[in-house]
């Protein structure tokens, strides 16, 4: 199995592509952002591609949104040194799949990539409720998952892939309380702890969009246990 390898330090290329010769996988390497689009653009055998944030050339969050642009669908494992709930979401917002803090154990790295592909080939996790129609309805929102549009009381609402992808796991569960590692399973195909607190900013954009001219809270949380999409009902205890 190819795997691309986008990384300019020389001691963590060394170590990335030796433990995963061992592991089986054929490695090819760029040592900066542009070598590496290009490989990515003009290769579509690589099963996954993993890319570090700071590189010479363009950076690692511009590759991937050029990859994504170009429609390239290849899972995209992103390394950072920040850790910070911002870089993240600001990688995972260009549309990588999955995120690891450097410093991190090779046995990590394997585990992400095996998460990423058995997410590809969709045989990883619980699979999603089924549902009939194109349309998924709450009170005055639709999601049309044909068109993959959002909207409320006939306004479309914007929405990125990622906010798409949990409003629909949202609509897909209604007046259900989903823990933050079940929202981080279905939304990012991530089976095991990742920083939830992912989850709450996404919930927090989700609810200003949807919330913006509408009085009517749909997104609830529910202290201690996670989140839920309802019907407003003030009498009950979440918020």
């Amino acid at each position: 199995m190819k795997l691309l390898l986008i990384e300019d330090e020389p001691a963590v290329v060394s170590v990335i592509t030796r433990g995963l010769a061992e592991a089986g996988y054929e490695v090819s390497v760029a040592l900066d952002g542009n070598s590496g689009l290009q490989m990515a653009l003009n290769n579509s055998s690589f099963s996954l591609i993993i890319l570090d944030v700071m590189l010479p050339g363009i950076n690692g969050i511009t590759v991937c949104r050029s990859l994504r642009q170009a429609q390239q669908e290849v899972p995209i494992l992103m390394l950072t040194a920040l850790g910070t709930t911002e870089n993240i979401v600001m990688g995972l917002d260009s549309g990588a799949d999955d995120y690891l803090v450097k410093p991190f154990k090779l046995q990590e790295l394997e585990a992400r990539i095996r998460s990423l592909l058995r997410r590809k080939n969709n045989s990883s996790g619980i699979p999603l409720p089924t549902h009939t129609g194109a349309i998924l309805r709450l009170a005055d929102l639709d999601l049309n998952t044909d068109t993959k549009t959002a909207s409320r009381q006939g306004k479309t609402i914007p929405l990125t892939a990622t906010e798409y992808r949990l409003l629909e796991f949202l609509l897909k569960n209604p007046r259900k309380v989903l823990s933050r590692l079940e929202i981080l399973e279905q939304v990012w195909g991530i089976d095991f702890n990742m920083n939830t607190k992912v989850v709450d900013v996404y919930i927090n954009y989700l609810r200003k969009k949807i919330n913006k001219h509408h009085p009517a809270e749909l997104i609830h949380t529910v202290v201690g246990l996670g989140y839920m999409i309802r019907e407003n009902q003030a009498d009950e205890d979440t918020h």
